[in-house]
């Protein structure tokens, strides 16, 4: 069971949050603090006393230190909890996931958005439990998106590349393309051990999504489906050494032996 931290400078915000995280039954305690300084103290102290604390849910715009700041301090800690936050405002979302938010919710919080959240902070911390029966790919990440007040999941091993578009990304799927409010980086760091690799500073691209790797008078370019992507000559050293290296030495198979030593 999860044990997350709610923070809220406004009480009704507050016990609402509170009172929808309750009812999650995956979190097995919820505790409250009514800023974000006090919420640092109840975190040292957690840690002290050796708690284990999952997460942070909490609000961006309070007095004294604010919802960003407290996630800058958190960097301090050894193992610190994951954040996610709770906010009327949606112009802070760019740096709150270069700072390594996990989600990033906008009030009033609906319960389906909230319920997301809660899954993506018990599968980071190793608990994710298959909802309704459903077996989920463990290794698998959902990425809510907005589509006309309602919420979609998409499945991050159905995102083919992702695009840059100012303070978004579009993602590309067989499906379509969907905007999500986050900075390229970000989602770069975040993917990159699931086979995602930079192939110019406005382009990432799903490794298992690659059908052909082109050279042509030193550029570079990959096939996608129907589409081919240009490759920065700043990226092509690294896109060449991961893509010929998944090309030519799949997972567990051997060199030829007719290379012997001198295969490069």
């Amino acid at each position: 069971m999860l044990h997350v931290l709610a923070v809220d400078d406004e009480r009704p915000a507050l016990e609402e949050l509170a009172y929808l995280l309750r009812r999650d039954q995956r979190i097995g305690r919820v505790s409250c603090a009514g800023d974000a300084s006090s919420a640092l103290r109840d975190l040292s102290r957690m840690l002290v006393e050796g708690e284990r604390l999952d997460a942070v849910f909490l609000d961006i715009r309070m007095p004294g230190l604010d919802g960003l700041d407290f996630t800058r301090l958190l960097t301090g800690f050894a193992a610190p909890p994951h954040v996610v936050f709770v906010t009327a405002h949606d112009d802070c979302a760019v740096t709150a996931y270069e700072l390594g938010a996990l989600d990033y919710l906008l009030k009033p919080v609906r319960p389906e958005r909230l319920a997301e959240s809660v899954r993506r902070v018990a599968a980071a911390a190793g608990r994710a439990a298959p909802p309704d029966g459903e077996a989920r790919d463990p290794e698998d990440e959902m990425i809510p998106v907005e589509l006309g007040g309602r919420t979609r999941l998409v499945s991050r091993r159905s995102v083919t590349h992702v695009e840059a578009q100012g303070d978004y990304v579009r993602l590309h799927t067989a499906d379509g393309g969907y905007l999500v409010r986050m900075p390229l980086s970000a989602l770069t760091k975040r993917w990159e051990a699931a086979g995602f690799i930079r192939i110019h500073r406005s382009t990432l691209v799903a490794s298992a999504h690659v059908t052909e790797l082109r050279f042509d008078g030193g550029r570079a370019a990959v096939q996608i489906g129907d589409e081919l992507l240009q490759v920065s000559r700043r990226h092509t050293r690294e896109v060449r050494d991961r893509l010929v290296r998944k090309f030519h030495r799949p997972e567990g198979d051997a060199a030829p032996a007719e290379d012997g030593p001198d295969e490069r």
